[in-house]
């Protein structure tokens, strides 16, 4: 699941670009940080992203049936888990697996 998350940043980051993964142990959980220098996500796409194919029209062009952010977000709430993300447009996003 984690690998879906991070092929997504690597996926919408252009060339030349940075995807950093960070792990913090907290006292009752895990928090994994995928960040990346991407394009980014508009705040109004935010809650959609994680539906089930749901694809940003600006990535269109890109191979992909908007799936993996779905099953990712499944997987964790099986395992009483969330992801937070924050983005911005152009600046990149950062997905927090909790």
């Amino acid at each position: 699941m984690k690998l879906l998350i991070a092929d997504h940043g690597v996926k919408y980051t252009p060339g030349g670009g940075t995807v950093t993964v960070t792990v913090q142990d907290c006292e009752m959980l895990m928090r994994i940080d995928i960040a990346d220098t991407g394009i980014g996500i508009s705040e109004e796409e935010r809650a959609k992203i994680v539906t089930r194919f749901c694809r940003s029209p600006l990535v269109q062009a890109e191979n992909g049936a908007g799936i993996s952010l779905y099953l990712s977000g499944e997987i964790l709430s099986g395992e009483s888990g969330y992801i937070k993300i924050s983005s911005k447009p152009q600046q990149g996003s950062v997905f927090s697996v909790f």
